[in-house]
C-alpha cells in the first residue's frame, strides 16, 4: 500500500514539474517575430494572473488611440471566449517567414470557418492582428453579445464572487434562469409551432395522411432547436471559462446538427406519404419499388452531411481526412469493387426498366416472380417459393427473359383424334375449334393456327396454336382451363374420340378362314380409276 502512494506522489511530482516546465516554455517572447509570439502575447496579457492590457493592445496594428486600441483588444478576447472558440497555440505556426500557401502572403487565420476576417499577418518584419481585424471587432462583438447582452459582462459579477465547481455564484444563478426560461419557453412555444407544422403538412387531396403524432414531433423538434440557438446567445454574458464555454458551444452546436437530421428525417417521411399516395395511381410498379431506395438515399446524404459537419465542429482537418481516405481507401476500393458493381448496377436496372415488381422473368436457369429490387441485390420468389438473391450487378448482365412484359401468351398444343374419324368429321371438328377461339373473351382473334397437321403413331394431330390477352400468369391458367374445357365439350358433342398411346394387335387370318382385311386392287387400271374419282371428287 506505501509503496503505491510513494509511486501515485511522483507521478503527481512529475506531472506539475512537467506543467510548470511547459508554462515556463510558453512565456512569450518580446515583439511579434512569428504568428505564435503575436497570439500568444495577446492572450497572455489579458489573463487575470498577468493582466497587462496596454501590452496585449500591442498586438493591433494601425490603432493610435492607445485607450481604444486597449478596448479592442479586450473586445477581441471576449470574442474567443463568447463563441467559445479554444485557441489552440500548438497549431499556431513559429516561423517568422511563415506564408499561407492557400493565398500565397504571409497571413494566418486562427479559425477559417468561425472567424475568416480575425487573423494575423507580416508586416514591416512582425506581426500583428491586421488592419480588417481591427475594423471587424466592434461589428463582431456586437454579433456575439447582441441586445445589449455586453452590459451584462460589468453587472452579474456583482452578485457573488464565490466559486464552486470553478464557476461563480452569479454564473450557477445565471445558468439556472435560462434552463427555467428555455423549459417555459418549450412548452408554449412547441405547442405555437404545432397548427404551423400541421398546415404545412397537410394537403387539400389528402388533408388526414400525416398522422398528427408525426407533425407534433416535428414542431418540438423545431421549438428545441430554435431554443437551442438561443441558449448560445446567453453563454458569452455568463463569461464562463474558456474550457467550460469552449465544451458548452461545442455541445450546442453538435445538439443542433442532431435535432436538424431528426427534423430533416421526420419531414422526408412526411414527403414519402405523399410520394406513396402518387405513386399508387400510376400503372408501373417500379416506383413503389423505388421509394425505400429514394429514402435510404436521401438518408444517406443527410447523415453524410452531418458527419461532415461534426466533423467540422469538433476541428478534424477534413482535407487530411479525405488524403488518408484516398490513400487508404485504395484497398478498400479493390475490395468492394463487386459493391460498386451492384451499385452501378441497381441504377442501371432503375433506368432501363427491364422488369417491374411482379414479373415472371427467367435467367441462367432460374424461374420466378420479381419481389423487390434493393441497392445491392434483386429478390425473386420461384414457383417453388424459395427466395433467391441476385446481385444487380451480375443481373444487369445476364441474358433475360421477361415473361411479364409479353402482350400476349401462347398456348400451344396438339389435339390427337384416332384414325378412325371420319374426313368430313375431322372439317367440322377443326371449324368448331376456330368458333371456340373467336367466341372467347381473352383469346387473340386476329391470329391463330388450328390444322390437321400430323400423323402421328396412335392419332391424327391437329395443331392448336392460339394467343391469349390476359395480364398475368393466374389469368393465363384460367383461360386455358376454359378453353381446354370447351375442346372436351365440343369432341364429346361431335362424337370424335381423342387418342391416346395404344398397341393394336391385328390377326391377318386364320386357319380355314377368309383373310378380312381388304387388299389393295389387283389390276393396275383399278388404282389409276380410284385415283382419278377422288380427284373429281
Amino acid at each position: 500500500m506505501s509503496s503505491a502512494k510513494k509511486c501515485l506522489r511522483l507521478i503527481l511530482c512529475f506531472a506539475l514539474i512537467t506543467h510548470f516546465m511547459e508554462a515556463q516554455s510558453q512565456r512569450p517572447s518580446l515583439g511579434q517575430e512569428t504568428p505564435y509570439n503575436t497570439v500568444y502575447e495577446h492572450l497572455y496579457y489579458l489573463q487575470q494572473d498577468s493582466y497587462k492590457p496596454d501590452l496585449a493592445a500591442r498586438t493591433l496594428y494601425g490603432v493610435q488611440d492607445s485607450v481604444k486600441r486597449v478596448k479592442l483588444a479586450v473586445k477581441l478576447k471576449q470574442v474567443y471566449d463568447g463563441m467559445g472558440l479554444y485557441v489552440r497555440l500548438n497549431r499556431i505556426p513559429r516561423e517568422a517567414d511563415f506564408v499561407d500557401t492557400a493565398v500565397s502572403q504571409p497571413v494566418f487565420t486562427l479559425f477559417p470557418d468561425e472567424l475568416p476576417s480575425v487573423y494575423v499577418e507580416k508586416v514591416e518584419g512582425k506581426w500583428y492582428y491586421s488592419a480588417e481585424t481591427v475594423s471587424q471587432i466592434e461589428q463582431l462583438h456586437h454579433e456575439v453579445y447582441p441586445f445589449g447582452a455586453d452590459l451584462l459582462l460589468n453587472l452579474l459579477p456583482q452578485f457573488g464572487n464565490r466559486k464552486v465547481l470553478g464557476l461563480q455564484a452569479w454564473q450557477f444563478m445565471g445558468l439556472l434562469i435560462i434552463l427555467l426560461l428555455v423549459i417555459g419557453a418549450h412548452f408554449v412555444l412547441s405547442r405555437l409551432l404545432k397548427p404551423i407544422v400541421r398546415r404545412l403538412t397537410r394537403s387539400r387531396v389528402y388533408p388526414s395522411l400525416v398522422p398528427p403524432d408525426l407533425t407534433w414531433s416535428i414542431a418540438r423538434l423545431i421549438s428545441i432547436l430554435i431554443l437551442i440557438r438561443f441558449i448560445r446567445v446567453f453563454i458569452p454574458p455568463l463569461q464562463l471559462p474558456i474550457e467550460a464555454a469552449n465544451f458548452a458551444v461545442t455541445v450546442i452546436r453538435l445538439v443542433s446538427v442532431a435535432l436538424l437530421v431528426a427534423i430533416l428525417f421526420k419531414s422526408l417521411r412526411v414527403a414519402l406519404l405523399y410520394i406513396e399516395k402518387i405513386t399508387l395511381r400510376t400503372e408501373s410498379k417500379m416506383d413503389e419499388q423505388l421509394l425505400p431506395v429514394l429514402q435510404r438515399g436521401v438518408q444517406f446524404l443527410i447523415l453524410a452531411g452531418a458527419i461532415i459537419q461534426v466533423l467540422r465542429i469538433l476541428q478534424v482537418d477534413i482535407t487530411t481526412l479525405i488524403a488518408g481516405i484516398s490513400i487508404g481507401g485504395l484497398a478498400i476500393a479493390l475490395a468492394a469493387q463487386d459493391t460498386v458493381k451492384n451499385l452501378f448496377g441497381s441504377l442501371t436496372i432503375f433506368m432501363d426498366k427491364p422488369f417491374q415488381i411482379g414479373d415472371w422473368i427467367n435467367f441462367d436457369g432460374v424461374d420466378g416472380t420479381v419481389e423487390e429490387v434493393g441497392f445491392r441485390s434483386t429478390r425473386v420468389r420461384t414457383f417453388a417459393n424459395s427466395l433467391v438473391y441476385v446481385p444487380n450487378g451480375k443481373l444487369s448482365d445476364m441474358v433475360l427473359n421477361n415473361y411479364g412484359l409479353r402482350q400476349f401468351r401462347r398456348f400451344n398444343t396438339t389435339i390427337g383424334i384416332t384414325y378412325d374419324t371420319p374426313p368430313a368429321l375431322i372439317d367440322k371438328f377443326v371449324e368448331g375449334l376456330k368458333a371456340i377461339v373467336a367466341r372467347h373473351p381473352h383469346t387473340r382473334k386476329d391470329y391463330y393456327e388450328i390444322h390437321l397437321n400430323g400423323m402421328g403413331a396412335h392419332s391424327l394431330d391437329i395443331l392448336f396454336y392460339i394467343f391469349f390477352e390476359t395480364p398475368t400468369w393466374s389469368d393465363e391458367l384460367r383461360s386455358r382451363h376454359e378453353i381446354i374445357l370447351s375442346v372436351l365439350k365440343l369432341g364429346q358433342a361431335m362424337g370424335v374420340r381423342f387418342a391416346f398411346p395404344t398397341q393394336t394387335l391385328h390377326v391377318e387370318e386364320f386357319p380355314g378362314t377368309v383373310p378380312t382385311t381388304p387388299g389393295p386392287p389387283a389390276d393396275e387400271k383399278e388404282i389409276d380409276k380410284r385415283l382419278a374419282d377422288f380427284l373429281k371428287g
